[in-house]
């Protein structure tokens, strides 16, 4: 079953999320200031095209992450997980959106603190 929603949700927006992650993963490579932020954004670009049957998990708990998850949280991580929970929303007027607003859930926290997390198979 999560095969057949994982297809449906690439085809009906995962794609465009996905690449935009790869494409802020990239811009983030490129500057010295963003590198600390890249592999978060290459995880959620994964996460965004195939989330379901996988789930969040904390990996390190260390004091560098939470200092770039405050400054992830400060700079882009609120507006972003805003989106996400307005999607979510939206999907969860309707029985058969249910399924894809509760993975915009879980975008929206990943969204929310991306650096120290890991996507794991559930």
């Amino acid at each position: 079953m999560s095969l057949l929603l994982n297809i449906l949700w690439f085809i009906l927006g995962g794609f465009v999320s996905g690449a935009a992650w790869i494409l802020a993963g990239v811009i983030l490579a490129i500057t010295i200031v963003g590198l600390p932020w890249t592999p978060a954004a290459f995880r959620m670009a994964g996460f965004s095209c195939w989330p379901f049957g996988r789930v969040v998990v904390d990996r390190d708990a260390g004091a560098a992450s939470l200092l770039l998850n405050i400054l992830w949280f400060v700079l882009a991580g609120w507006w972003l997980a805003l989106q996400h929970i307005l999607l979510a929303a939206a999907l969860a007027v309707t029985i058969i959106g249910i399924p894809f607003a509760w993975q915009h859930v879980k975008l929206a926290a990943l969204a929310l603190s991306p650096v120290g997390k890991a996507v794991v198979p559930a």
